[in-house]
C-alpha cells in the first residue's frame, strides 16, 4: 500500500520509546496522524498523491500499530495529548524537520490540536478530520451524543473492563466499529481492514483505552487551560457529510469560536472520509496544504 516510501523505526527520547512511520515523497513537509482504531494505514489512499507535492511523515500514534506502547499509568497522563505530541515532535526533530503542517483523523486530529497548542513555533496549518474538540464534546454530552459517541463513555471505564470485554473478539470489535461508523464499510480495502485488525493487539487495546481515558482527564485539565486562547495556526475542518458530527454539530463553528483562521466543509462519507471518499478529501487536503507550502 506504501510502495515507494521507507517504513522507519525512530528512536524517541519519550516514555514511547521508539515511533514506527512510513516517510516518503519530497517539498514542504506534512504529518499524518491516524485515528482510533486503525493505524498509520489509513492514509493509503491519500498518501501517494501527497507525496507528488510534499514530503510525508505518517507514524503510528503512541500506543498503535507499530510504535511503543507504555503500559498505562493510573491516570493515563502517558496517553495525554500531550505526551503524543511531544513523541511527534521528536520524530520530526529526528528527521531533520522543524516546520510542519499537520493532517490530523479522529485521535489524530486532537493530537495535532494539542501539537498546534504546544508547538506553535512548529506547526504551520492544521487539518482535523471528523471532529470537534474534545472539550466541546464533554462539557456539552447530550443522551444523542452518549448515544452515538458510546465508546467515549465504554473505553474510560476503568479496572480492565473495556480492555477484557473487547479481547474476548478484538476482530469483531474492529469490524463492527467500522461497519457502524462508515457511510459505506464496503469503501474501505479488506487489506486494510485485515490491517487494523492485526494490529489490535492486547498492548494497543489497553493503550488506546488509556487515550480514550485521557481525554476525559488530563486533555480537559489541559484543554481548559486553553480555553480563552485561540488558535493562531490556519485551520482547516474536514469532516463526513453522512456521518455522526453532521448530524450532531455545526463542526466548523465549533472550531471557530476557538481559532482566528477557519475553514472547511463536509465531504461525501461517514467518519472514515479519507478512505471512503479519497478523491474529495485529497481535493480540499491539496488547496488548504497549498496555501501554506
Amino acid at each position: 500500500m506504501f510502495e515507494g516510501f521507507d517504513d522507519v523505526t525512530i528512536p524517541v527520547p519519550t516514555e514511547a520509546g521508539h515511533i514506527r512511520a512510513y516517510t516518503g515523497g519530497d517539498g514542504p513537509a506534512v504529518l499524518l496522524l491516524h485515528g482510533y482504531p486503525q493505524s498509520r494505514t489509513m492514509w493509503h489512499r491519500v498518501a501517494p498523491v501527497l507525496a507528488q507535492r510534499y514530503r510525508l511523515v505518517i507514524p503510528d500514534l503512541r500506543g498503535y500499530g507499530c510504535s511503543g506502547a507504555p503500559a498505562p499509568d493510573p491516570d493515563a497522563t502517558l496517553y495525554s495529548k500531550r505526551a503524543m505530541a511531544a513523541d511527534q515532535v521528536a520524530v520530526m526533530e529526528h528527521l531533520g524537520i522543524d516546520r510542519f503542517a499537520v493532517v490530523g483523523h479522529d485521535r489524530g486530529g486532537r493530537v495535532g490540536h494539542r501539537l498546534a497548542r504546544d508547538h506553535r513555533d512548529r506547526v504551520t496549518r492544521l487539518s482535523v478530520l471528523d471532529i470537534v474538540p474534545t472539550r466541546t464534546l464533554f462539557r456539552g454530552t447530550d443522551q444523542a451524543f452518549a448515544t452515538a459517541y458510546w465508546h467515549w463513555f465504554f473505553l474510560i471505564q476503568p479496572g480492565g473492563l473495556p480492555e477484557r470485554m473487547i479481547l474476548a473478539d478484538p476482530e469483531w470489535f474492529v469490524r463492527e466499529i467500522h461497519s457502524r461508523w462508515a457511510a459505506d464499510v464496503g469503501r474501505i480495502d479488506p487489506a486494510a481492514l485485515d490491517e487494523y485488525v492485526r494490529r489490535f493487539t492486547p498492548a494497543v487495546v489497553w493503550a488506546s483505552c488509556a487515550d480514550y481515558r485521557a481525554a476525559a482527564g488530563v486533555d480537559l485539565v489541559h484543554d481548559d487551560a486553553d480555553a480563552e486562547r485561540p488558535l493562531e495556526v490556519p485551520l482547516q475542518v474536514l469532516w463526513g457529510s453522512r456521518g455522526a458530527m453532521e448530524r450532531l454539530y455545526d463542526v466548523q463553528s465549533t472550531w471557530s469560536s476557538m481559532a482566528r483562521d477557519v475553514s472547511g466543509g463536509a465531504v461525501d462519507g461517514g467518519h472514515f472520509i479519507a478512505e471512503e471518499n479519497p478523491t474529495a478529501t485529497l481535493e480540499a487536503l491539496a488547496g488548504f496544504l497549498a496555501d501554506g507550502a
